[in-house]
């Protein structure tokens, strides 16, 4: 990879992360009045989402590999 490239990558990356920033943030104040005891850009509340979402996505990842491993791969090519 040219190092172009991958600069404009990590240029992409990060406009989507602070876009996506954005829109949670714009989104917060929109529900603001559904929230009960919370405020609307209240920082543990994000961690705790971005937490839950993080890990739903580590075990849903994990679950199907620790599976695969188990199989013996000349087995599961044979079968097809």
């Amino acid at each position: 990879m040219s190092d172009l490239a991958s600069d404009l990558r990590l240029a992409l990356r990060a406009l989507r992360r602070n876009s996506g920033l954005a829109v949670a943030l714009a989104l917060s104040r929109a529900l603001a009045g559904l929230l009960f005891g919370v405020t609307a850009t209240d920082p543990l509340t994000y961690a705790g989402v971005a937490g839950l979402i993080s890990g739903v996505a580590f075990l849903a990842s994990w679950l199907p590999a620790r599976k695969a491993t188990s199989i013996d791969p000349v087995i599961a090519l044979r079968s097809e």
